[in-house]
């Protein structure tokens, strides 16, 4: 029997997270961003939160909304600056937002250390910046690299294609980018889909994330029919 939980309001979906958690975000830029999880995470309240994703907010939607709304302390991402990242800029200079810059390779990798219970590992990206100024370094093979920890989240919000009750997901073209490391590395993976089938629907050969990893799935096809419904 399936452990996966599948509701039909956000509000069920992000229930219980915590202030002060650790959440990691899936998405790159808006693709894969779970904005629907976002939207109820600031509607349910939860602050002094650790956000780890790509990038740092788009726009007024999404993740800048969640800076916006005073629930985050800290960000961890690799690209915190972009052409409408004015949000997550302006929380920066006035000091109200700690970040933590990761290089996109190191970041995707130290997620899935995080996923695959590895202690920590050695990386050469970043050496001799001020990116692994403490880090401690080692020569290997004539080459230097500084260990890296892995990123582990209390709470996984990210967003696939179709789910099926059994918790398997498959995603859309580029919106499968960090969410399948994510699931990995949470305490608690929260996935929003277009739709969920039965299980034994989905072609297996086509299934990146396994529901062995999914706590609970937000079928977007049914909170948009009961929302119908309740007008």
């Amino acid at each position: 029997m399936s452990r996966t939980q599948i509701h039909t309001t956000a509000e069920q979906a992000v229930a219980g997270i915590a202030d002060g958690a650790t959440v990691l975000v899936g998405g790159f830029g808006m693709a894969g961003m779970p904005t629907t999880l976002i939207d109820a995470l600031i509607d349910q309240g939860a602050g002094d939160l650790t956000i780890v994703s790509n990038n740092a907010g788009n726009g007024d939607t999404g993740l800048a909304a969640l800076l916006a709304a005073g629930r985050v302390r800290k960000v961890i991402c690799s690209f915190p600056r972009q052409a409408d990242s004015y949000v997550f800029d302006r929380l920066y200079r006035a000091g109200e937002v700690d970040l933590e810059v990761v290089p996109q390779g190191n970041l995707a990798e130290r997620i899935r250390a995080a996923g695959a219970g590895i202690g920590a590992f050695f990386c050469p990206t970043g050496v001799g910046t001020p990116l692994t100024e403490g880090k401690e370094a080692r020569t290997i093979d004539g080459r230097d690299y500084v260990l890296e920890y892995p990123i582990r989240g209390d709470v996984a919000l990210i967003a696939a294609h179709v789910g099926d009750r059994a918790g398997n997901l498959v995603y859309r073209k580029t919106a499968r980018n960090f969410g399948p490391v994510m699931a990995t590395a949470a305490e608690m993976t929260v996935v929003e889909v277009a739709r969920v089938v039965d299980a034994g629907e989905l072609d297996p050969e086509c299934v990146v994330t396994p529901g062995i990893f999914v706590d609970r799935i937000l079928d977007l096809s049914a909170s948009q029919h009961d929302s119908e419904v309740a007008v």
